[in-house]
């Protein structure tokens, strides 16, 4: 019988923002390793510790969870590198603090990269919906915000002349690559890619690749820690 002290599970109406933000965990587990397509909602809400009929309480059909979760991967990501773009720093310090803060995101998230991979091979077969949607609210504000501060900093001599529309696809692929391809820097290295000292070296070295391919000659960078 209850009491008024008792506290209802995990898998009941009553913690609402817990019981969401456990399937949406479950859920992230579920779409890096499965795809959407043999992603199974059953599996989901086993591993959120919910029953099904709550799962889809919170999120009509699969479909609906996947976007949600493209949410949380692109929404977080977004919320972490503005802190960043926004500041009055000046260009070179505002772009490594930028690509310092995009590289902390993903290492904190290792999973999220294989999210957004499944998506891209969605749409290179001509099936994938939510990428349309995903392009307009998250990827063009982000480039366009990246692609002014590269600007600014080629007007006051800082950066050399590139094309953003091609550095800055170059420098995210930089970015991204440890934690896209960390099985295949096991194989061939024989190390852990996610161990807090491969993660902090991985750190360095894009800062200086970016800085290097970037910033003029004679000039030392500032913030190299975002």
């Amino acid at each position: 019988m209850k009491t008024l002290l008792s506290k209802p599970r995990l898998g009941s109406r009553g913690r609402p923002e817990e019981s969401r933000a456990a399937i949406l965990q479950a859920a992230v587990r579920e779409f890096s390793r499965e795809g959407i397509a043999g992603a199974r909602t059953d599996a989901i809400a086993r591993a959120a510790r919910v029953n099904k009929a709550l799962l889809y309480y919170y999120f009509k059909d699969k479909d609906t969870l996947y976007s949600a979760v493209l949410d949380q991967v692109f929404g977080g990501l977004t919320e972490s590198i503005q802190v960043a773009l926004s500041t009055d720093l000046p260009p070179r310090e505002k772009l490594l603090a930028y690509v310092g803060a995009h590289f902390d995101y993903i290492a904190g998230h290792p999973l999220y990269p294989r999210i957004v991979q499944g998506e891209m091979m969605r749409a290179a077969r001509g099936r994938a919906p939510q990428l349309e949607r995903i392009v307009k609210q998250y990827f063009v504000p982000l480039f366009r915000k990246v692609a002014a501060v590269i600007e600014e900093g080629q007007a006051t001599g800082e950066f050399r002349s590139v094309d953003p529309m091609h550095f800055v696809p170059s420098m995210i692929a930089v970015i991204v690559f440890h934690f896209t391809n960390a099985p295949v820097l096991r194989m061939i290295a024989g190390i852990d890619p996610f161990s807090p000292e491969r993660i902090a070296a991985r750190r360095a070295a894009v800062l200086d690749f970016i800085s290097a391919a970037l910033f003029r000659k004679g000039e030392n960078p500032k913030g190299a820690r975002a």
